[in-house]
């Protein structure tokens, strides 16, 4: 796969205004609800659930699995009911019936070989139970088109620059299956707590954008533009 291009494009960065799909899901939701399909307190309910969700269900999957080896091959080989051990019912996190789609949840482990990064080009599939609201960034075509084709240089516009010899593998999300990324422990975090550890495991190293770091924390983290380079440097997850 080619990652560089020689055309003109825009960097990533948050949308401003109302985009196409924000009117074509309030056109959707007035007909659904016109049809009985669900009721505005219904859709009222199950926002005011999906916009309370943090990243921290999915920090305390990635720092128990540094911590316990057993629950990180638990959480590899059935993300789905991994979950359940951090509080998360892919099946039924809302407790009043979520549609299906929440059925199949992968956790990608990066190693020293590969980096794993998602996206979902066709909309904005993405892990909500674990990770909250999807940003802005991550819906606008510019990242879902750019990310398959040319994702050193994506990666670059946060601020990651991987070296040459590692493979980026992009995942691309849809209706059955989601994915989140499980990054490598930083070094310098030996001996922490798993709270400590989950702390540092933002939302942007589990999409695969960042690299966890010491002391970068989602409060305390400094604004993309002054991230100049994200070291590589890294231990094995579970040490």
């Amino acid at each position: 796969m080619s990652t560089h291009s020689h055309h003109p494009h825009a960097p990533i960065q948050e949308p401003e205004g109302t985009d196409e799909f924000e009117i074509l899901e309030l056109a959707v939701r007035e007909l659904a609800i016109e049809k009985g399909i669900f009721s505005a307190e219904d859709h009222r309910r199950f926002s005011e659930w999906a916009e309370s969700r943090t990243p921290m269900y999915g920090s305390k999957l990635v720092a128990k699995a540094w911590l316990d080896p057993a629950f990180k091959e638990r959480l590899l080989a059935d993300g789905t009911e991994a979950s359940k051990e951090v509080g998360v019912n892919w099946l039924d996190p809302t407790g009043t019936g979520t549609p299906s789609d929440y059925t199949y949840f992968y956790v990608l482990e990066n190693t020293p070989q590969v980096h794993n990064v998602i996206v979902c080009t066709l909309c904005s599939c993405y892990p909500r139970p674990v990770l909250g609201m999807s940003p802005d960034w991550y819906r606008t075509p510019n990242y879902r088109r750019r990310l398959v084709r040319q994702p050193r240089q994506v990666l670059a516009e946060f601020g990651l620059f991987l070296p040459a010899d590692v493979e980026i593998r992009v995942h691309d999300s849809n209706q059955k299956s989601r994915f989140m990324v499980m990054p490598m422990r930083p070094a310098g975090t030996e001996g922490w707590t798993e709270e400590q550890l989950a702390a540092i495991v933002t939302r942007d190293t589990m999409i695969g954008v960042a690299l966890p770091q010491p002391g970068w924390t989602a409060a305390e983290a400094p604004p993309r533009s002054g991230v100049a380079h994200q070291s590589a440097e890294i231990t094995g997850g579970g040490k």
